[in-house]
């Protein structure tokens, strides 16, 4: 679909030295691989570039990397291209430098090594050796020592030159992290770029967020070596070069590939592609003339202006993907067969999962490895290629019953979600492949979905049992243990202390009690001369009374008796007479009556006795 012909010369990779002045910010200190006196920053217009060696946030880490696009500066005999660059940042405390220079008055200095070439596809190779390379420059702790770097620097053009299999280029992107973190979400992420909207991720991690952004452009077969037009928004110089077709090797895969309109062209006129993108480039992406995008920033200040940047934010930290323009929610929701696909395809990752290496399968298998998913994305992305223009085939000749294929019924696109289908064929990078593309593909490859036709039980028992595991119940369940085990806990020292207080009040009562006591004590030991002085009156004697009650029984039994022997006789002498005559009662008898003491006496004798 390229011209090879017609492809660019080599650009000689440069390293650059960026370094954090403490009055003056970041700056770019020194260049290495070019000619004295000269300038690549100043040629090409990269005036952010010390901005894009140093990201916010790299001096919390020991080592950090950031990812980066750059313009080139066309030519009489060379077109303007986009150059990528990739920069390791280190920091070493200021008393620990053998040569320490004056404007040096911070207690840390930081400062990055930038390697600027033509193809992002060799960062996977060198980025190790720019790790140890670095490393070794700072062990040194003499910065004016760049042998090191001028050595690096001449190794590099031999690198970047170097034809390997396509395959190379992966390493070091994980899709295996990608899918095994975000699941079915990686497939609206696919989809969503094809869309062309403006994606915004977000993460404190400058390097992860980075290679997920050149992972999910992997995702496209071959457009990491198609990125010519990606570092601005101006650039178009791609199309150019296309064309259709006329001959197809199905042995060679890198001839299919071309011949079914393959990379598809998401960055071309008003798109723009900037892994890493700092604040002072943000004007860049709010501009009218920037459709769409793919770029990353570690500054949480973006989430607070989402609405105003972007379409879609990808938050690496919360691992969230949230649409934020209301018209692209019905066109990234997945049809059923592409919630089916995508189940296999998680599945097979989460099978073979190894913690201790997350970039291979536990059993070592091809099931579920880089390769395998690559694969899947690919004959995924082929179908739907090959389905769309069955049907742009079948629409153009309606009325022609010969143009129908008898094995494919109805229309094939809409098991990749007819709305999207719809949405896609509005974009940039369809118009081009349609354009530039054999309108019969669907003979080459089946307009078929990968995972068409009905679901089986077995099938929706797995979505039904992911979805309940995107529900994330347990972290859920754990937030809430958390909340009530810190609620008891808060419960149990606020028990403890009212019971500390309640005991201290009660010891404190105690004290008062038993000081109270202690005075009632000596008060009682000050009145004892007092109350000795007064003399209580004898008790009563019992033995006493109880000698006169019986006497006085004694008396009144002698009473009685004498009474009795009275009116005996008298009732012998006297009572036989008449009623009638009466005798007068003499002295004589009177006196023979026994003499009574009455109660009032007796009580009255008691008195005086006890007054004796």
């Amino acid at each position: 679909m390229v011209k090879m012909s017609e492809e660019e010369p080599g650009f000689a990779p440069l390293i650059s030295v960026v370094d954090f002045h403490h009055a003056r910010g970041p700056e770019v200190e020194r260049w290495i691989g070019v000619d004295a006196g000269e300038d690549p920053a100043e040629r090409h217009d990269w005036g952010f570039l010390s901005f894009l060696a140093l990201p916010d946030g790299a001096h919390d880490a020991e080592e950090e990397f950031s990812y980066f696009t750059l313009r080139q500066a066309g030519s009489e005999s060379l077109k303007p291209s986009s150059l990528f660059g990739i920069a390791c940042t280190r920091h070493i405390s200021s008393t620990e430098l053998t040569y320490r220079p004056a404007d040096v008055t911070r207690s840390s200095v930081q400062k990055a090594v930038v390697i600027v070439v033509d193809s992002p596809y060799i960062f996977a190779r060198v980025r190790e050796q720019l790790s140890l390379v670095t490393k070794a420059w700072f062990a040194q702790k003499d910065f004016r020592d760049i042998k090191i770097l001028e050595d690096f620097q001449k190794s590099l053009y031999g690198i970047s030159r170097v034809k390997d299999d396509e395959r190379d280029q992966y390493v070091g992107l994980s899709l295996r992290e990608m899918i095994y973190e975000y699941r079915h979400q990686t497939l609206i992420l696919f989809k969503c770029a094809l869309l062309q909207p403006k994606m915004l991720f977000f993460g404190t991690k400058c390097e992860r967020m980075c290679l997920l952004q050149f992972s999910l452009i992997s995702l496209i077969p071959g457009l990491l070596r198609k990125l010519q037009d990606c570092a601005d928004p101006s650039y178009n110089f791609n199309e150019e070069l296309l064309y259709v077709p006329t001959s197809l090797k199905t042995s060679e895969r890198a001839s299919l590939l071309t011949y079914m309109g393959l990379p598809l062209q998401i960055f071309g006129k008003g798109s723009f592609f900037g892994p890493y993108t700092p604040l002072q480039q943000l004007d860049m992406l709010s501009d009218a003339n920037t459709t769409s995008y793919i770029a990353g920033s570690t500054n949480s200040l973006v989430l607070s202006q989402k609405e105003k940047y972007c379409d879609v934010l990808v938050n690496l930290d919360s691992h969230g993907l949230e649409i934020i323009t209301p018209s692209l929610k019905p066109c990234l929701s997945l049809s059923t067969a592409d919630r089916r696909w995508i189940d296999t395809l998680v599945l097979s990752v989460q099978d073979t999962w190894d913690e201790s290496d997350p970039t291979r399968p536990s059993n070592h298998g091809y099931t579920g490895s880089e390769e395998f998913i690559r694969l899947q994305f690919e004959e995924y992305t082929l179908a739907l290629l090959s389905a769309v223009k069955y049907r742009n085939f079948v629409t153009t000749h309606k009325d022609d019953p010969k143009a129908l294929l008898s094995e494919v019924y109805g229309d094939p696109a809409n098991e990749w979600s007819a709305t999207w289908v719809s949405a896609w064929e509005k974009t940039d990078n369809f118009r081009m492949f349609d354009k530039f593309t054999d309108s019969h593909l669907f003979d080459v490859i089946e307009p078929r979905h990968p995972c068409a036709g009905a679901s089986t039980v077995e099938e929706l028992q797995r979505r039904m049992a992911q979805q309940v595991a995107d529900l994330h119940l347990d972290e859920r369940f754990k937030n809430g243990r958390e909340v009530i085990g810190a609620g008891l806990v808060t419960g149990q020292q606020r028990v403890s202390a009212l019971g500390q207080k309640i005991w201290s009040d009660i010891e404190v009562m105690r004290e008062n009690q038993r000081r109270r006591a202690e005075d009632r004590k000596t008060d009682v030991t000050v009145e004892k001369p007092a109350a000795a002085a007064f003399k209580l009156p004898p008790a009563p004697d019992l033995s006493q009374a109880q000698a006169q009650v019986q006497a006085a029984s004694q008396r009144a039994g002698a009473y009685l008796s004498s009474w009795g022997s009275w009116a005996a006789d008298k009732r012998k002498a006297g009572w036989s007479r008449g009623a009638s005559t009466p005798v007068p009662a003499s002295s004589s008898t009177l006196d023979q009556r026994p003499q009574v003491t009455t109660v009032s006496e007796l009580a009255h004798t008691e008195k005086l006795t006890e007054h004796k």
